[in-house]
């Protein structure tokens, strides 16, 4: 089985575009593709940025035990399937969830490197979910009453790293990870 990294964090706060810059400076590290519920964004496609899945769906593979993490945010539901983990093989697979889904995936892989992106203030996330322009008004207030309750766990991680400025998160990350890889070639 990969070597996981747990990338969390709130809506807004980088996690997304940090892993993506970190992939394209260390192209083995895979990305596990989350399930979800909701509907895609603009560009979004089935397989590449998530599976999209209808709610009768995902509760189907819940009760087949499909998911090695899963958790309701925001109204909508994201997992990690298990069989994304499988596929993945030796090396490093880096996860993308939701708050509640890392403490799943601590309790069930305690191995698994935990790493909490965290805003330099919580008016920089408001203005960066506002910024991004893909949501509406009332689901940018209820990610940012989340984000205010994710923020308060980030005790909880091994690693947290202040997304301040772009460059910086990522070199930190790359770090981590690169000591991550080199466990893995042990």
């Amino acid at each position: 089985m990969a070597h996981v990294i747990v990338i969390t964090g709130p809506s807004g706060v980088g996690k997304g575009t940090v892993i993506r810059l970190l992939r394209e400076r260390i192209p083995a590290v895979r990305l596990s593709i989350s399930a979800t519920t909701r509907d895609p964004r603009p560009g979004e496609r089935d397989g590449v940025e998530y599976h999209f899945l209808t709610e009768s769906r995902f509760n189907q593979l819940i009760a087949e035990g499909a998911f090695a993490e899963h958790a309701r945010y925001a109204g909508q539901l994201y997992g990690t399937l298990r069989s994304e983990l499988e596929r993945q093989g030796d090396g490093v697979v880096v996860l993308e969830i939701e708050l509640q889904g890392a403490r799943q995936i601590r309790e069930s892989m305690p191995d698994a490197l935990q790493v909490f992106i965290a805003p330099p203030s919580f008016e920089t996330l408001r203005e960066r979910l506002v910024g991004r322009g893909t949501d509406s008004q009332q689901t940018i207030d209820e990610r940012l009453e989340v984000a205010r309750n994710e923020l308060k766990a980030q005790n909880e991680f091994s690693e947290v790293i202040i997304n301040d400025r772009l460059g910086d998160a990522v070199d930190a990350l790359e770090r981590l990870v690169q000591t991550q890889l080199r466990g893995a070639v042990d």
